[in-house]
């Protein structure tokens, strides 16, 4: 029975990183301002990288501070719960 390797991401070059965290902004933003926060699979440290620059684009766009949660699995942006509770 042939054994499986484990899938090889290749890394993401400047360019590509640009684009990503551009558009994720984009999505993650939408998300936050109806729901309040954002999950999604993270599960390396370039994925996590990248998310929690998505997160600082979004705090910045938005002017409002934004936090991001990883766990190795999943990482979780969302709005400080400083914030939040200024706002209650």
């Amino acid at each position: 029975m042939p054994q499986h390797s484990p899938v090889r991401r290749n890394p993401l070059d400047a360019e590509e990183r640009a684009r990503a965290e551009a558009g994720f902004a984009s999505l993650v933003t939408e998300h936050l301002l109806t729901s309040g926060r954002f999950r999604v699979s993270a599960d390396t440290p370039e994925m996590i990288d990248l998310f929690q620059g998505v997160a600082r684009r979004v705090g910045e766009r938005l002017g409002r501070p934004v936090v991001s949660y990883a766990n190795g699995r999943y990482i979780v942006i969302a709005f400080s719960q400083e914030e939040t509770t200024a706002l209650a």
